[in-house]
């Protein structure tokens, strides 16, 4: 059968969309810089917490969820997902950066798809939209099954950190690509356990990432916005 919607989501979940994800690390900066994050071995760990522990009860979840509203063109849901969103991002970078990829990701697919939801939404919050909501509503919208949506939101993800990893441990190419590799059935178990999310955990975090995100703020020398 033709997947009828692999081009869509090959769009986006792109990694070279221009809207700037490339400028944050999510607080693997800080890692690096105390030397927590400093070999293939400590990324690999790094990146296998931050999508066990920290994304898949944040932004996978939000992303869910998202979907789930834009299938029923509910706003009201929808922000109420905002404010929690809001909420939980509790590091003022990666609460900034949400909104400005959330931003840019919504000028991208609203020149070619328009959508009322997506409109009610930014003109109900006056701000960017998290990037999280956004993908969800564009992967409903275009009619991508939640599964393959949200595989492809873990993957965008991983590959992120495995990139700002090779970048600044620094670590081989190879090294980046084993950690993708041995990644795959993790990325299969969380996009499992994310098609119904419980909204309770929403928020579930190891604070370790919290915490380094905001002394990323204040790190002497900077690479990346976050």
């Amino acid at each position: 059968m033709e997947q009828h919607y692999l081009g869509s989501l090959l769009h986006l979940a792109d990694s070279t969309l221009p809207i700037g994800s490339y400028a944050h690390s999510a607080g693997l900066e800080t890692f690096v810089q105390q030397g927590l994050v400093h070999n293939a071995a400590t990324a690999a760990t790094f990146v296998r917490n931050m999508l066990r522990n920290s994304i898949q009860f944040n932004d996978a979840a939000f992303m869910s969820l998202a979907y789930a509203t834009a299938a029923h063109n509910n706003i009201e849901e929808l922000l109420e997902l905002h404010q929690l969103c809001t909420a939980v991002k509790a590091p003022r970078e990666i609460r900034e950066a949400s909104h400005k990829l959330g931003a840019r990701l919504t000028r991208i697919f609203s020149r070619k798809y328009d959508s009322p939801l997506i409109t009610q939404y930014e003109t109900s919050i006056g701000i960017g939209p998290h990037y999280c909501l956004v993908f969800g509503v564009y992967a409903s919208l275009l009619e991508i099954p939640l599964a393959a949506a949200l595989f492809a939101f873990y993957y965008n993800a991983a590959a992120a950190m495995v990139t700002n990893c090779v970048k600044l441990v620094p670590l081989g190419q190879m090294d980046g690509q084993d950690i993708i590799f041995d990644l795959q059935p993790l990325l299969k178990e969380l996009t499992a356990a994310t098609l119904k999310p419980d909204k309770s955990l929403l928020g579930l975090c190891n604070p370790g990432f919290d915490i380094r995100s905001m002394q990323h703020e204040r790190l002497y020398s900077r690479l990346y916005m976050s």
